[in-house]
């Protein structure tokens, strides 16, 4: 898990100021192990909600986001995956 938040933090600079993938970090534990989101992973994931598809389509974070797991988070929270 450290090693995903060291990834996140690391890639944020490369995108565009409001797309920071280290903003998700609250919602690693429910990403990797199925927990129910917090309510700092949900609002970090609304914030970040129009960056989806760069972090989807971004080979570091791909397997996360689309995991069965990231999908159950988002809808916990309210949320939906865009098509990209």
């Amino acid at each position: 898990m450290v090693l995903l938040v060291a990834m996140m933090a690391g890639q944020e600079a490369v995108w565009a100021a409001s797309c920071n993938a280290g903003s998700l970090a609250p919602c690693v534990g429910a990403i990797t192990g199925g927990g129910r989101p917090t309510a700092s992973c949900c609002s970090n994931l609304r914030a970040q909600k129009g960056c989806f598809c760069q972090f989807a389509k971004n080979p570091a974070y791909g397997r996360y986001i689309n995991s069965p797991n990231a999908r159950k988070t988002v809808a916990a929270c309210g949320l939906a995956l865009p098509r990209c």
